[in-house]
């Protein structure tokens, strides 16, 4: 007698490894599609003011310097409270940390819709908001890596990383459609009601996990002096070199998105036009915004089958000569600009997802929170310094109306990020490997 293939449906039957493995893939991957629309929704006040600089500075009469100290006290804020809030995570539930940044950056971006009439209110209030940020982005990672392992973590950290630009570019389309149809305050208005929404996915949907393990030296950290020490994320020089890199890195990366709009208003000016193909420079700026996502995704996926180092320095000379190129034709045609502006919006986040999942791995166990605090500490850092210093540069060169102006800019851009490769060849003492572990 044949014993069929197949148990009868009265057999029970056992879960198969490849059941099991499939279902915790599915559980995986709800918890990353989680942690990225909570992301998502948190940014929605990342964007709402450099999206509309443009009409600020006709409104309250600002120059560029000071529009450029507006966008980039927001990153101020974000590094002064960066190194206590993610440091924390090493002693304190993450989740906790998360969701009061959160309801924080909520309420910051709606006393902006409700009370900012100049340039002072919006300083403090763009200045919470950054506060905000700094217990949601990377305690977001640390809250997602916490949950997953093995080759699960880097897939989560890129997918993470890379979904930020989808926050960015979220709040940009968010500020310019809202604010072309009631104004400016209801820009930032519903910004602050999204965000909230953030605060309610991660409340509802992701349940407490309790601490790790205590480190090494048997007790955990308990104070904020202790959690602020990061002499030992320091010494640590591989992940040191990533660090710097995502400096770097974010350098260019938050003055383009500081001034991406700007620019796109002058290059539709220069062509007598309002829009392009029907869009505005805000839906413009969103498209290009958008292209970081599966960027930073293949730049993370290429350092892994290609030498980690390798990807992120070419990718950085890459994004450093667009720059170059984008201040040098700025006054050209959009035939030529519209590619490089493509090429661009791809380089400048290509590196972004490799750079953290280097630092990530980099991390010792007991230190990642301090390691993930410094990491975001320069990278904040110098994302708070590089918007102001375009702006600066715009007013050297005559203003946003003059292609010089452009030109500075884009120069500042491109000389921070070219010093990336620099600081990964110094720290790591040796040229870049065909490893992707490296």
């Amino acid at each position: 007698m044949k014993v069929p293939r197949d148990p009868p449906p009265s057999a029970p039957m056992a879960d198969p490894a490849g059941a099991a493995a499939g279902q915790r893939a599915g559980k995986v991957w709800a918890l990353i599609g989680l942690m990225c629309l909570a992301q998502v929704l948190g940014m929605a006040g990342n964007a709402t003011f450099p999206a509309l600089i443009p009409q600020f500075r006709q409104l309250w009469g600002l120059s560029n310097t000071q529009a450029g100290w507006i966008g980039g006290i927001y990153y101020a804020g974000y590094i002064a409270a960066v190194p206590l809030l993610v440091s924390l995570t090493d002693s304190r539930d993450a989740r906790r940390i998360y969701l009061f940044s959160t309801g924080l950056g909520a309420l910051a971006t709606l006393a902006f819709a409700l009370f900012a009439q100049g340039f002072w209110l919006a300083l403090l209030f763009r200045l919470l908001a950054g506060v905000g940020l700094a217990g949601t982005y990377m305690v977001g990672l640390r809250l997602l890596t916490d949950r997953l392992s093995g080759a699960w973590q880097a897939r989560g950290v890129a997918f993470y990383t890379a979904f930020f630009s989808v926050g960015a570019s979220f709040s940009v389309l968010l500020a310019g459609e809202t604010a072309g149809a009631w104004g400016w305050r209801w820009a930032f208005g519903v910004a602050g009601l999204v965000t909230f929404a953030s605060w309610l996915l991660v409340q509802l949907f992701l349940p407490r996990r309790r601490l790790a393990a205590p480190p090494p030296n048997g007790r955990r950290l308990t104070s904020s002096r202790e959690a602020l020490r990061l002499g030992p994320a320091i010494r640590n020089r591989s992940a040191l070199a990533y660090n710097l890199g995502y400096a770097c890195h974010i350098w260019e990366l938050f003055a383009y998105r500081a001034w991406i709009v700007a620019f796109l208003v002058f290059l539709l000016n220069n062509q007598g036009l309002d829009r392009l193909f029907g869009l505005s420079a805000t839906q413009l700026a969103t498209g290009l915004l958008l292209l970081g996502m599966p960027a930073s995704i293949l730049g993370a996926e290429a350092a892994q089958l290609f030498g980690r180092r390798r990807v992120v320095s070419l990718v950085m000379l890459g994004s450093a000569l667009l720059s170059l190129l984008l201040g040098i034709f700025a006054s050209q045609s959009l035939a030529l600009l519209a590619p490089l502006l493509l090429l661009f919006a791809c380089f400048v986040m290509a590196d972004s997802a490799a750079l953290t999942t280097g630092a990530v791995l980099a991390a010792e166990p007991a230190r990642k929170g301090s390691t993930m605090a410094l990491h975001t500490l320069l990278g904040f850092g110098a994302g708070f310094v590089s918007p102001l210093v375009f702006g600066v540069m715009l007013d050297l060169g005559g203003g946003e109306a003059r292609s010089l102006g452009w030109l500075l800019g884009f120069l500042s851009m491109g000389l921070g990020v070219a010093l990336g490769p620099l600081l990964l060849r110094w720290l790591t003492g040796q040229p870049p490997q065909l490893s992707g572990a490296r």
